[in-house]
């Protein structure tokens, strides 16, 4: 897949710079949404500058300060992440206020994979109280009755980038600008089909439950877009808070795709210590969570 323009941010770097998320992104073509949204989108594409994933971190954390603080915007964002790749114009809309809805059910441990929450109650009580969450709850229920069907374009992850996102790239799909970026692109229809063979993969195997469980519900997230889509895995803040010595050197796709080569070939010793690897690398990542 060749690109033929990077989206564009504005480019001042003297603003906070949040270190700590990552994203699997979709973007679908222009052709995909409907009108007017289409409509807006081609307008939107034509501006000078759009705003980047830091600019949305930072307004999300800006709502945070007022007390009591602001867990959903009260409005829908109109704002998204473009691209042009072979002429084609991809569209991935931020969709802010629907994903901090579905971020609160999950930190409550009421979203997907929940397991009673990621954070003890006294401290999700001391960032956003229960009235916040429970306004927010009810919110969200009255709009999705409006709208079943919705889903966002963006999933995120905090300190780490979960395993289960790599499965759907290869080494060759790795972009590396030291203190930039590092991310991986794919066409839709090859991730699919890389997801597709992991799990016939995994479900053959002893140990990896969690592994495809996950790849399960990225696969029908997946299937929710068009099949001409691009997807794009993005270390975003992590490329300022990780050295970039341990960056340059992680080839987390390839190590994965090393370990399902060799499941798939019968060698679980050696399947299990490219899981290990990757294991404990992000392992070390996500411990910075707990040191901030």
């Amino acid at each position: 897949m060749t690109e033929s323009s990077e989206s564009r941010a504005p480019s001042a770097r003297s603003a906070l710079t949040v270190p700590y998320a990552s994203y699997l992104r979709v973007y679908e073509p222009l052709g995909a949404f409907p009108e007017p949204e289409r409509t807006h989108w081609s307008q939107y594409a034509r501006r000078p500058e759009i705003p980047s994933y830091q600019d949305e971190l930072r307004r999300a954390l800006a709502d945070l300060v007022p007390v009591p603080p602001v867990g959903v915007p009260v409005h829908e964002s109109a704002d998204a992440f473009v691209a042009e790749v072979d002429g084609v114009l991809l569209v991935c809309p931020w969709r802010t206020r629907l994903r901090a809805w579905l971020a609160l059910a999950e930190l409550a441990g009421a979203g997907p994979g929940g397991s009673g929450g990621q954070f003890p109650a006294p401290v999700l009580d001391g960032a956003l109280p229960p009235v916040v969450r429970v306004q927010a709850a009810a919110d969200y229920e009255r709009w999705r009755e409006r709208n079943p069907d919705a889903r966002p374009w963006i999933r995120s992850a905090v300190w780490q980038v979960p395993l289960r996102w790599f499965v759907l790239f290869t080494d060759d799909e790795r972009e590396y600008v030291p203190g930039e970026r590092l991310r991986y692109r794919a066409p839709m229809v090859q991730g699919r089909r890389r997801l597709a063979r992991a799990l016939r993969t995994l479900r053959g195997a002893e140990g990896y439950a969690a592994l495809a469980e996950g790849l399960v519900d990225v696969g029908r997230w997946l299937e929710e877009f068009h099949p001409g889509s691009m997807i794009e895995l993005d270390y975003g803040g992590l490329v300022h808070g990780v050295p970039e010595d341990r960056l340059a050197g992680d080839r987390s796709a390839a190590d994965l795709a090393g370990g399902l080569a060799a499941l798939r070939e019968g060698d679980a010793a050696a399947a299990e210590e490219a899981y290990e690897l990757l294991a404990t690398r992000w392992r070390a990542v996500r411990e910075r969570l707990f040191a901030n």
